[in-house]
């Protein structure tokens, strides 16, 4: 069940996370970072660049292709056979670009993330990599600060926030330290709470952190982009519907071609078949859409 930190006063908040306005120490920070992790969003395995590549050759009429270049090659026809798989190597390099490129989403989310934060830690005032920060550290922010996890607002000072990545809103929101009542209360209406990867426009105030990680509003994004199932739009499924049916088409007609080849030429040598062959791969790559 989620902690509706938004209802509970500052006080119940630093008891929920075990914490106090002087921040924790070294000790408990420490502690807590080996227990909860570093405040970083994970990121599924993702396949490796040299398998991307490989799958690019999975498609049937890229088979086909590849088939008419080894044909083309035992033939003695080496042109044909280098600019098919030119054209085929090509054609994996644009592919495996493209995927690449999809695959940036969750690093733009980790770009949201500041380098550093001001925390309390053992009644001092200490500038430490975002990373450490753990729930319970007290954190300050000011105009300008990217926020680095989650907290409650224990003192405001007229601070507004920017939080368009979470909630779309591009307006700033002005934040309270105020028990917020209700059950379920929006994300944009809990001004109470600071959100990572949001910017800070205005003011200041003294937060103390609740979510860190996964854990924060931002991670759980990012947990859906990584459970995500990979679907085609209906253009690509359909796309990979043609492509079937017009592989089996020129299939179909390249044998016909052969046969009929074969027929006029009256003969079934080495040197007829080859010619069959050839004339036959010639069609195929005439009528296979490469790119």
């Amino acid at each position: 069940m989620e902690s509706r930190y938004y209802s509970q006063t500052p006080e119940q908040v630093l008891a929920a996370v075990e914490s106090r306005e002087e921040g924790l120490t070294s000790q408990q920070a420490q502690e807590r970072l080996e227990r909860f992790g570093p405040n970083a969003l994970r990121e599924e395995k993702k396949k490796p660049v040299w398998q991307v590549f490989l799958e690019q050759f999975k498609d049937l009429l890229v088979v086909i292709l590849i088939a008419a270049a080894v044909i083309s090659m035992l033939s003695g026809n080496v042109e044909s056979t280098i600019v098919i798989f030119a054209v085929l190597i090509l054609n994996a390099v644009l592919g495996t670009v493209q995927h690449c490129k999809a695959e940036k989403s969750l690093e733009s989310l980790k770009a949201m993330s500041a380098p550093t934060a001001r925390v309390l830690r053992d009644g001092e005032r200490l500038v430490i990599p975002s990373a450490q920060i753990v729930p319970g550290d007290i954190v300050e922010l000011e105009a300008g600060d990217m926020v680095v996890a989650d907290g409650r607002i224990l003192h405001n000072y007229s601070l507004k926030v920017n939080e368009s990545s979470l909630t779309g809103e591009s307006e700033g929101v002005e934040k309270t330290e105020a028990v917020i009542d209700g059950d379920k209360v929006a994300l944009g209406d809990r001004k109470n709470l600071v959100f990572s990867g949001s910017l800070v426009t205005y003011g200041r105030a003294l937060v103390v952190i609740t979510g860190t990680g996964m854990d924060t509003e931002l991670g759980k994004v990012a947990a859906l982009m990584n459970q995500t199932q990979r679907r085609k739009t209906p253009l690509q499924e359909s796309l990979d519907q043609f492509s079937r049916r017009l592989a089996m088409i020129i299939l179909i007609i390249c044998v016909g071609v052969f046969a009929l080849s074969l027929y006029h030429a009256g003969s079934f040598g080495t040197q007829a078949i080859l010619d069959s062959l050839m004339f036959a791969v010639a069609l195929a790559v005439a009528a296979i859409p490469e790119a």
